[in-house]
């Protein structure tokens, strides 16, 4: 589910950070000069789908784009692990299914009232925004990480795997419990407190 920064609302009366702006200008940033690849899968995703299932160099120039682009720095993503994540698109001729996520998604966020737990990772592409997501989902857990980027599960899986762990054993024991401050905010493994309490 994505909890991802939205346009701030001016008659929403929620105070944004300085952290928060920074994460919105970023979103413009990125809304404002398209990246190629959300343009042909938001328009069209079964060309593009068609294309990556007839080329395994394609399909792998594709993936091996995004991990360059979208993960941290320091993360030692090996050959045999990006070549195992383009092979489950090759052999199940997926990219096309996979590409149409940004066309068919829904256009417009919808209320969530189940327990939410959410992670921001340095590196991502996008951070969500915290007063902005607490509007529409029942936020229970909130962690930021110094590492980490797009692929989290392969970057830093032991910090991601703790976050979801204690997620489900402190974060939702009481599902009828409205969310507070105290019960919503968490702090990852390698995470310092932030003062302006924007925690993803």
């Amino acid at each position: 589910m994505s909890t991802g920064p939205a346009t701030s609302d001016p008659d929403a009366g929620i105070e944004l950070s300085g952290t928060d702006e920074a994460r919105l200008d970023k979103v413009r940033q990125l809304m404002a000069s398209r990246p190629p690849y959300q343009a042909l899968q938001a328009t069209t995703p079964q060309t593009i789908g068609y294309a990556l299932t007839d080329s395994p160099v394609g399909q792998l120039a594709w993936i091996a784009e995004r991990f360059a682009q979208w993960t941290d720095p320091r993360s030692q993503i090996g050959d045999e692990r990006m070549l195992t994540d383009v092979s489950l698109y090759w052999l199940t001729a997926t990219a096309a299914s996979s590409a149409r996520l940004h066309r068919e998604a829904p256009r417009r966020t919808e209320p969530c009232p189940v327990p939410l737990g959410v992670a921001v990772f340095a590196h991502d592409i996008t951070q969500s925004v915290r007063p902005l997501a607490e509007r529409l989902n029942d936020i229970r857990r909130w962690s930021e990480f110094e590492r980490g980027g797009h692929f989290a599960a392969m970057e830093v899986p032991e910090l991601l795997a703790e976050d979801i762990r204690d997620f489900f054993l402190t974060g939702i024991k009481d599902d009828h419990r409205p969310a507070t401050p105290s019960s919503s905010s968490s702090t990852g493994p390698t995470s310092p407190t932030d003062p302006t309490g924007t925690r993803r």
